[in-house]
This record gives structure tokens, C-alpha cells and sequence, in this order.
């Protein structure tokens, strides 16, 4: 009999919503998306893969329970904030069945561009934090996070995810188009928009205590000092990386394998550096001109 820890489960396909690649089991299941019913005190926590959400998911279940870490170890961060397009993949329960049961006030995840969110949460006026990170260290980390996640489709070799990466051929599509489409809507709809970047900088002109005051300011919540700086210890990459409510090391090893790298990997700004060579930063850097032309989103690859 095959060894169960040994057992990797098969990944997913990927086809398309509206042009836009998505897990083969949220296609299939996309009416329960679309019709999802959003409550008016709905949180949606918003970003493209590998670009801080269960980062951004902590800060602010830390903040509307006022910095308590026990309460926020009551369960899994999937658990606690469930995923709105994740559809029953081998073990894994359906985000919208989940959030069907949950009682109000809910906090949301959510990978999809604005153009696919479902239109009950704009006809509620709902919140959205939307958290987006620099494209070179993004497509590094969903590069890793692709190896090790059997849920997802295989990577292939780093050169192929690359193209594919600046193409809009992965799960949830054209990080340009995603990260451009919050930054258009912020001025009009409830959204708060955050850049990984400023979140990762200490000193300067920014750094993590300003940003968790902008989340706790969104969600018309006031903490003492003395809370926020815990809010900012709990939050910090080491502890979060040790806390098994929000490293994901609950999940089965059939769907993730840690020994190709763990959830939580490194968390730093410029890692892309170990991974472009100087042909492929030029090219991307070409593309990336042409892409994000007349945005003025200020992203930034080294701090």
C-alpha cells in the first residue's frame, strides 16, 4: 500500500472566466461566485497571490479584536477569513459554504481582479483592503509558492513561469491589470489601498506603525499605543512564520510540500535579485514600462 505521507494530491488546470485564468474548480463553480450575497459589514481583504494577504488577513483580525492573540489563534487563518474562490480541491472545503455559515461580521480573502469581484459587494458599499507588492519579487514568490503548492498547476522551469508570468497566463491573470484596477477604483469605492513595500520599511518616510494605523483608521477602530506596537510584534515575518494559525502548516502535506519550501519562505523586498539574471531583469523591465504606462502606482523594488 503507497505510503499516505508520500501521496502527493494531482494539481488543478487552469481555464478562463471572462479572459481571466482561474483553478479549474472555481470555473466550474463560478455562478456561486458571481451570485455571492455580500452582507453590507463585509470585509474583502483583496491582492494578487504571494503579495502579503495573509499578512494584511492578521493585521486585521488582530485589530478588530483588539491586538487579544489567543482569540486569534482560535482557528486557521483559512478558517478564520475564508477564501471566497476556493472550490472543494481533494480535502479542502468550499470558501463560499464556509462564509454562508459564518455570522456577520466577516472578513473576506479574496485573489480576484476588481472586474471579477461579485457585484453584491459594491451594491453594499463593502470595504476592501487592497494590499499590492512590486512584480519582481511577486512573481519570485508565487514562483516558490507554485512548487510547493499541489493545488496549483506546475510551474515548470523558472524561465517558462517568467513568460508566463509577464503574459497573464497564471492563476487569477495579468498581475499588471490587477494591481492597476484597485488603484483606478480606490477614489471611488471603499478601498484602502496598501503597498507591501511601505509596509516592509522601517524608518524613512514610512514604516509598519504608520500602516497599521491606516488599516485600524479604515475599520473606524482606535487602539492604544501599547496595542499597536503588539499588533506590530505579532505581525512581524519571524513570529508569524512560527504561529501554526497563520503559517498554513495545518494544511496536509499532500497539498503542500514543505520540503520543496514552506508558506511563509522569506517575506523580503529584493529577493528578486537571487532570481533574474541581467537579461531578464532588462527585458522585464522593458515590458514592465509598457505595461504599467501612465500608472503612477509608486512600487519600488529595493527599499
Amino acid at each position: 500500500m503507497e505510503n499516505v505521507k508520500s501521496w502527493k494530491s494531482p494539481r488543478c488546470s487552469l481555464s478562463q472566466v471572462k479572459g481571466v485564468p482561474l483553478l479549474e474548480p472555481t470555473v466550474q463553480n463560478w455562478a456561486l461566485v458571481e451570485n455571492f450575497r455580500a452582507r453590507s459589514d463585509d470585509l474583502l481583504i483583496a491582492t494578487y497571490p504571494k503579495a502579503g494577504t495573509t499578512w494584511t488577513q492578521e493585521i486585521v483580525d488582530l485589530i478588530l479584536n483588539d491586538g487579544d492573540a489567543e482569540k486569534c489563534r482560535r482557528a486557521p487563518t483559512h478558517k478564520r477569513m475564508p477564501f471566497l474562490e476556493l472550490f472543494p480541491v481533494h480535502s479542502l472545503e468550499s470558501g463560499v459554504s464556509d462564509l454562508e455559515k459564518m455570522p456577520s461580521p466577516r472578513v473576506i480573502k479574496t485573489h480576484l481582479p476588481i472586474q471579477l469581484v461579485p457585484q453584491s459587494f459594491w451594491d453594499n458599499n463593502c470595504k476592501v483592503i487592497y494590499m499590492a507588492r512590486n512584480a519582481k519579487d511577486s512573481v519570485v514568490s508565487y514562483f516558490h509558492f507554485d512548487q510547493m503548492n499541489h493545488i496549483q498547476p506546475d510551474p515548470g522551469p523558472w524561465d517558462q513561469y517568467l513568460h508566463k508570468f509577464m503574459q497573464g497566463q497564471l492563476g487569477w491573470g495579468y498581475w499588471y491589470d490587477h494591481v492597476k484596477g484597485y488603484w483606478r477604483e480606490k477614489e471611488t469605492k471603499r478601498i484602502l489601498y496598501l503597498l507591501y513595500e511601505d509596509m516592509k520599511e522601517v524608518g524613512r518616510e514610512r514604516n509598519p506603525r504608520d500602516e497599521v494605523i491606516r488599516v485600524m483608521h479604515f475599520l473606524e477602530r482606535s487602539l492604544p499605543d501599547d496595542i499597536i506596537d503588539q499588533i506590530i510584534e505579532l505581525t512581524s515575518f519571524s513570529v508569524m512564520k512560527e504561529n501554526p494559525m497563520a503559517n498554513y502548516s495545518t494544511f496536509p502535506d499532500s497539498l503542500f510540500d514543505r520540503s520543496v519550501s514552506t508558506f511563509m519562505r522569506k517575506g523580503e523586498v529584493g529577493d528578486w535579485q537571487h532570481h533574474f539574471s541581467p537579461e531578464e531583469s532588462r527585458l522585464f523591465d522593458e515590458h514592465y514600462e509598457k505595461m504599467m504606462s501612465g500608472t503612477s502606482i509608486p512600487f519600488r523594488t529595493q527599499l
